[in-house]
């Protein structure tokens, strides 16, 4: 009898697995954390592991994590480097709240100079709100994120008003208003995928799947319609 309830018990919990795979594979885990970006051969954090919640065989050194990350930053104009950098920043980040809170006020600190510049940089400004938003999705809420109370989305839309609307930037904005507000998730997905038709490199995110071949891909994900808030928690 208990063989039986065990077998049941697995078939069952594999199947459930795969239905919320594939019908709501946007809250499997943090889409701004879980899913690597598509870079190419183009410099970012190292990166040993195949686990996206680091599986220990990591051997970084996290003090190195601020100065390292802004340097790659400043390296590169390509929005979807900046994603993955600083996806990675923020899974190393978790290991230390003091390195955690150095990133970001670093990052915060050359976006408020970006802004104040006579020529503003619209990356600078996106760094900020996108780790800000990394942090909500990885570090959750109270003391153990310095992110806390920051609004993100908020710099990230500065950052398109001073970029002009930039393809990779509106896909960064779509993925961190897929719990809302939905219209502006909408509007940013259609910028998104426009663009795409003139960015390889976004078009090949765009199409890659969010967590396997089964689950929908990114450009899915960003256009289906979901049950959400009309304001962001």
């Amino acid at each position: 009898m208990r063989s039986a309830f065990l077998k049941w018990f697995r078939t069952v919990g594999t199947a459930l697995i795969s239905f919320f795979l594939v019908a709501g594979s946007a809250w499997a885990g943090p889409p701004l954390i879980c899913h690597p970006f598509d870079i190419g051969d183009a410099k970012s954090l190292p990166w040993v592991s195949h686990d996206w919640r680091l599986g220990g065989s990591e051997s970084y050194d996290t003090h190195r994590l601020a100065a390292d990350t802004v340097a790659i930053l400043d390296s590169s104009k390509a929005t979807l480097v900046h994603m993955e950098t600083l996806r990675r920043a923020t899974l190393y980040a978790r290991k230390d709240p003091q390195i955690a809170k150095q990133l970001l006020l670093k990052l915060t600190a050359r976006a408020e100079a970006a802004q104040n510049s006579p020529r503003p940089d619209a990356l600078a400004v996106f760094d900020a709100g996108y780790l800000a938003e990394t942090y909500m999705q990885w570090l959750g809420e109270g003391g153990q994120n310095p992110a806390f109370g920051l609004d993100g989305y908020a710099l990230v839309k500065k950052a398109l008003h001073l970029g002009g609307e930039e393809p990779q930037m509106e896909f960064a904005a779509a993925l961190i208003t897929l719990r809302g507000p939905e219209a502006e998730r909408r509007e940013h997905a259609a910028k998104a995928i426009a663009g795409a038709k003139a960015d390889k490199e976004l078009e090949r995110n765009l199409s890659t799947h969010f967590l396997g071949p089964q689950s929908e891909t990114m450009a899915e994900m960003i256009t289906r319609t979901y049950e959400t808030k009309a304001d962001r928690p």
